[in-house]
């Protein structure tokens, strides 16, 4: 006869046996497995990034402080090409045009895309398809599109046509030193704003809709809405436009190369077409590479300029 202390017993023994295994503790092999793998998913980029970026980089800066003669002869001239090409009328040149263009071209394109982003995330009729009219440049290679503004800025072309429309006289654009410059900024400007206000709009997206249904209730103005909630809460990709506008407009190149080949008169003479005049034209490319280097410096020197003026008080 089975007692009531005998059957607990007995299950007390049951649940101990069937009481799993406490599960094995990670081996040394284990721990690094996770590591291994992402190191393999990485290395191709590694390998792109190192092979792409920094060992021309470093070829670049090498090759700087070295000058070859015409008969072959490399000399050691440490930062000989870079005095002479600070003393250069050509290189200054193309240094003033690069600043005047960054800043002008930098902040005309960011402040048109906010404002077109703002725009078009509101709720009117057929917003969408003029912001798809908007980015429909992007579509377009820099290279097509410099030769689309050629024909407008022809003297029979679409510029003037538009502006005899409105009893204007023609104006000469690209063969004008005064307009030049300001010719090629409209032409990037329409290539650009359209992709910049994409990021933009994504990050207006993001802000919950209910902060500006209280500051309707608190009686906020449309303006002080964008100004107390959509700009600040927008910082983040609004800083992130501004450092690769900035980037994208030092490295502009097939527009001059296509539409003014760095004229009339220089005026057009941005840094990244002095290098190519220099290395290819010229055939200086120790000089030219210590031009690379200027500019990479530049770029350095105003990026991180905007993060430390843009960057986050969190």
């Amino acid at each position: 006869m089975t007692t009531p202390t005998t059957r607990a017993g007995a299950d007390s023994r049951a649940r101990r046996a069937v009481r799993p295994a406490p599960p094995a503790r990670p081996t040394r092999r284990g721990r690094r497995h996770p590591a291994l793998i992402a190191l393999a998913f990485l290395a191709p980029a590694l390998i792109a990034l190192l092979v792409l970026r920094l060992a021309p980089a470093a070829v670049a800066l090498w090759d700087s402080l070295f000058r070859t003669s015409l008969l072959g002869g490399t000399q050691f001239v440490a930062l000989g090409n870079y005095l002479e090409l600070f003393g250069n009328p050509d290189f200054q040149n193309a240094l003033l045009v690069t600043l005047v263009f960054t800043i002008l071209i930098n902040p005309l394109q960011v402040a048109t895309a906010f404002l077109l982003a703002v725009l078009y995330t509101r709720k009117a009729a057929g917003s969408k398809i003029w912001r798809s009219l908007v980015i429909l440049p992007i579509a377009v290679p820099p290279a097509v599109s410099a030769v689309i503004w050629s024909v407008i800025y022809r003297p029979d072309g679409l510029a003037n046509a538009f502006l005899d429309l409105l009893g204007l006289p023609a104006q000469p654009f690209l063969t004008s030193p005064q307009q030049a410059l300001a010719s090629i900024m409209v032409l990037l400007s329409w290539i650009g704003v359209g992709y910049w206000m994409m990021f933009l709009i994504a990050g207006i997206n993001d802000i919950p809709r209910s902060y500006y249904e209280a500051a309707s209730l608190d009686g906020a103005s449309a303006w002080r809405q964008l100004w107390t909630i959509t700009f600040p809460l927008v910082r983040r990709p609004l800083a992130f436009v501004l450092v690769a506008d900035t980037v994208s407009n030092l490295l502009v190149f097939a527009p001059v190369q296509i539409l003014t080949k760095g004229g009339p008169e220089g005026s057009t003479n941005l840094l990244m077409y002095d290098i190519f005049t220099r290395a290819y034209t010229l055939g200086d490319l120790n000089t030219a590479q210590a031009e690379v280097v200027i500019l990479v410096l530049i770029t350095l020197v105003i990026v991180a300029l905007q993060f430390r003026l843009l960057r986050s008080e969190d």
